[in-house]
Formats: structure tokens, C-alpha cells, sequence
């Protein structure tokens, strides 16, 4: 009997229970964990985007961690827990993390947390954009990863879930590097997918209990759904997982990417999957409207398509916008930015234009949520 792409089922909240039945259920139909052995050694791939407690939604919630990590110790397998969030990757800054988002929690079911805070260059001839990239070096402990991440709203690819997580094998000071790199969204993504398609993870789960809407990854607003997800190609698991929010494929860079590479359908409904995704679909989720399916249906190699691109990512592209009623001028956006395009005065940020590569690393990391995915005015009238 054929595998399903990707199965659904409902997980209420957090508590051990729950979360473990959640996780059985979830992973039956592909298997279950058959083919972990004893000894082999599993790195399981989280989100822990920066300083944040469970309760707020950004990070993967420790309750499902603890129990993945639980089931797999069972089988006897080696686990260690990983991510490299922005910032410094080392120790101190990284153990913070860990703190904050209830990390050490797993120790207590027989896993560990990475302390190798070393970093290495890989070669990959495969890539379509990224042939050549640094990575975490504790990564090649292991056997295979298993991607355990959180669906969440994203100011520069509109979502975050199973592709996007993956950023995280970058260490977060060279993630900024990638970010100028790969300004325009289409690049960035295809970057994303280039590292996706070289880790492959075992595995892909997807913590929906508690997700972030409006001005996500880190400063949205925690919208429950109830449901965990999983399936082994990540790219069909965030096909589904769009839909759940509203979003649409062309809506989505990493979505377009991976189609662009044969990894999905152009649609959903071509998928197999198991459990009813309608039942846990929020149609009032707070999204971020980026404009990137015009700039994708924009760009082409023809000279007429590529100025129609510039003039329709001007027009319509978001842009990083402060709310003067939340910056405490605490400076971290400029300190954060990639292209040096944000400069304080009096105590304020102020973006310049011209430079700015619209990354979204000063919306994604603003402590106070105060930076926020602006669309211009043109898009909003348009939508009228």
C-alpha cells in the first residue's frame, strides 16, 4: 500500500500525552519509526529563531520535542537537538536560546542538546543558486536529521515551516551574507530549496498546535489550529501547510522553487493526504501579503520581462516598516542588517531606501515587534 505525502491529525495542546498519541498517529501511516535502530544517531532539526518562550509561539514548543525525542530514545537511537538561530553561534549565545525556548527539557528523555559550535564548507554541484555554502559542523554526526519545525508567517517568504527551517544549518552569523546574496526572493528561495535538497531530512514534522500569525517569525501573535503534520518530502508537507493559512502556492518563494525542481504538484490537491486538512484550515489567518506572485509571473530572461519585473517589484514588493510606538531604540535592526541600510538617529531607525534589500532580518529579529512587513500603497489599492 503506497505511503501518503503528508498526514494530518489533531493534537489539542502540549501536555505529554497528547503529544505523544499526536506523534503516533501522525507517523503510522508512513511507517511509524520502524526504521530507527539501536545506535543510530539522529539530529533532530528545530526552530529556535532567537530569545523566545515556548508560550509565544516562535520556536518549536519542547512538549513535542520531548516526546519525539522520548519515542526515539525507545528504539534506542543516539539524539541531539539542533539549530543555529540568528546571532552569534556559539555557546553562550546559543545556550540563551536554548534556555528561553525550554530546550533542556529533552535531557530529562535521553537526548542531549548540540554544544559543537563549529562550522565547515560544503560543495554542492547539485545546487541551482548555491553551490558552495557554510554550514554547521554538527550536522555530520549524524545519520540522518529529522526537520521538527513551527508554522509560522514570514515578512521575507511569507511562510516559515518545513523549507524555511532548514535556513537554520547556517551559522547565524553568515546568515546575513546569504541575505545579500540572495536580495531578490525567488534567489533566496531557490538558495533555500539548494539546502534543503542537500541535507534531506529523514523525516518532516510540523508543530501546528500553536502557530504565528501577523508579523511573524518572531513578534506575530500565537493562533492555535491543533494539528501536528508529517511526511517525508518537505516540500509536499508545505504545500499543505500554505493552505492551511490561506496562502496560495505562487504566494510562497519556496513553494515556487520547489516546483520549479519537480519536488511537488502545482497543487495540493495532488497530493495523497491523509486526515482532513479543511478540518484545521483558518481562513481568517493573519498572513503576510508580500506581493512575490507578481514578482515571480514579473521576471523573465527577456529584456522587456526583466524591466516589467523591476517596475512591478517596485511597485508592489513589501517593504520593512517601523512603528514609532513600540521602537525602544534598542538599535538591534541595524546592527542585524546585512545591506548597512539602517542608521539610528535620535534614538530612531532609519531606513535608507536605496540600500535596503528588503530581507526582513530587521522585522524578523526586532525584539519589540516595532519593525513590521509594509505593503505599499499601490499593492493595497490594487487589492481594491
Amino acid at each position: 500500500m503506497k505511503r501518503p505525502d503528508v498526514v494530518i491529525v489533531p493534537c489539542a495542546d502540549y501536555s505529554e500525552d497528547n503529544t505523544q498519541a499526536a506523534l503516533e498517529r501522525v507517523l503510522a501511516p508512513l511507517g511509524g519509526l520502524n526504521w530507527v535502530s539501536p545506535g543510530l544517531k539522529v539530529v533532530v532539526k528545530v526552530n529556535l529563531v532567537t530569545f523566545a518562550k515556548p508560550e509565544r509561539a516562535a520556536t518549536t514548543h519542547p512538549g513535542l520535542l520531548c516526546a519525539l525525542v522520548k519515542l526515539l530514545v525507545e528504539r534506542g537511537a543516539d539524539v541531539v537537538v539542533g539549530d543555529s538561530p540568528g546571532g552569534l553561534y556559539n555557546a553562550a549565545h546559543v545556550g540563551r536560546v536554548y534556555a528561553a525556548a525550554g530546550m533542556k527539557a529533552v535531557e530529562r528523555f535521553g537526548g542531549r542538546l548540540n554544544q559543537d559550535f563549529s562550522e565547515r564548507e560544503a560543495e554542492a554541484p547539485k545546487g541551482n543558486v548555491c553551490r558552495r555554502f557554510r554550514y554547521t559542523a554538527y550536522l555530520d554526526w549524524a545519520d540522518v536529521m529529522i526537520n521538527l519545525c513551527k508554522l509560522k508567517t514570514h515578512g521575507m517568504m511569507a511562510m516559515t515551516c518545513g523549507a524555511k527551517n532548514m535556513f537554520g544549518v547556517v551559522p547565524g552569523t553568515v546568515k546575513p551574507e546569504y541575505h545579500f546574496r540572495y536580495p531578490n526572493p525567488k534567489d533566496f528561495a531557490r538558495m533555500i530549496v539548494d539546502l534543503d535538497e542537500y541535507f534531506k531530512p529523514r523525516l518532516t514534522i510540523v508543530d501546528a498546535v500553536e502557530c504565528m500569525e501577523g508579523n511573524g517569525p518572531t513578534s506575530g501573535i500565537p493562533r492555535h489550529m491543533g494539528a501536528v503534520l508529517a511526511g517525508e518530502n518537505l516540500h509536499k508537507v508545505d504545500l499543505v501547510c500554505a493552505g492551511l493559512i490561506g496562502l496560495k502556492r505562487d504566494e510562497v518563494p519556496t513553494l515556487e522553487a520547489a516546483l520549479e525542481r519537480g519536488l511537488i504538484p502545482p497543487s495540493a490537491e495532488e497530493l495523497t493526504v491523509e486526515g482532513d486538512p479543511a478540518a484545521f484550515a483558518i481562513p481568517d489567518f493573519r498572513r503576510i501579503a508580500t506581493g512575490n506572485s507578481h514578482l515571480f509571473r514579473g521576471n523573465g530572461n527577456s529584456l522587456p520581462a526583466k524591466v516589467k519585473g523591476a517596475v512591478m517589484e517596485k511597485l508592489l514588493a513589501q517593504r520593512p516598516q517601523l512603528k514609532s510606538g513600540k521602537c525602544v531604540g534598542c538599535g538591534v535592526c541595524g546592527k542585524i542588517c546585512p545591506a548597512d541600510a539602517i542608521t539610528m538617529d535620535k534614538g530612531r531607525p532609519r531606513i535608507d531606501r536605496k540600500k535596503c534589500i528588503r530581507c526582513f532580518c530587521c522585522q524578523e529579529f526586532c525584539p519589540e515587534g516595532a519593525m513590521v512587513a509594509r505593503r505599499t500603497a499601490t499593492a493595497r489599492f490594487l487589492d481594491h
